[in-house]
C-alpha cells in the first residue's frame, strides 16, 4: 500500500489559526508532532515521502531510542498495517501556516502559505500541481 503524494500541494487548512507560517514550539518541554515533522522537513525538504514522515514522527516519540536496522525495518513494516492518518491531518497545515509540497516522486517539502509559490499553486497557475486542503481542526458550521 503507498500512501504517498505525486505533483500535490496540501494546502492550508481553511480554518488555519494563522496568517502566515510559523515555526512550532515545543510544548511542556517536549517536542510535539508539528516540530518533530517541522525539523524533518526543514532539515530535509523534498528527501523524504509522506510515509517517511508520518513512520518518523512516530518513531521518535517511542522508547528506547537506538534500534537496529532489522528492529526499525519490522517497525516500519508493522506501523503500515494499520490505517495511518495521511498529512492532511499533520498540525503544520492545519495550525502553523505550512503547505506541504510533494514532487513528482511523492518527496516533500515545505511552503510557506505567503510564499509566491504557494500563491501560485493555490491560484491555478501551476496546472500540473494538483491541490488538497488539509483538514479542518473544526466542523463546518
Amino acid at each position: 500500500m503507498n500512501l504517498n503524494y505525486y505533483d500535490t500541494l496540501i494546502a492550508v487548512a481553511d480554518d488555519c489559526p494563522v496568517g502566515g507560517a510559523m515555526e512550532p514550539e515545543p510544548r511542556g518541554g517536549k517536542k510535539t508532532v508539528a516540530v518533530l515533522q517541522f525539523e524533518m522537513l526543514d532539515a530535509d525538504p523534498g528527501v523524504l515521502t509522506q510515509e517517511d514522515v508520518l513512520f518518523e514522527s512516530w518513531l521518535r516519540r517511542q522508547e528506547p531510542a537506538e534500534r537496529s536496522e532489522e528492529e526499525l525495518a519490522e517497525l516500519r513494516a508493522r506501523f503500515f498495517t494499520k490505517p495511518q492518518a495521511c498529512l492532511r491531518t499533520s498540525p503544520l497545515p492545519k495550525k502553523y501556516g505550512w503547505g506541504l509540497l510533494f514532487d513528482g516522486e511523492g518527496r516533500v517539502r515545505l511552503c510557506p502559505m505567503g510564499s509566491e509559490e504557494y500563491k501560485r499553486i493555490v491560484a491555478g497557475e501551476v496546472p500540473e500541481v494538483r491541490v488538497l486542503k488539509a483538514l479542518r481542526s473544526s466542523r463546518a458550521k
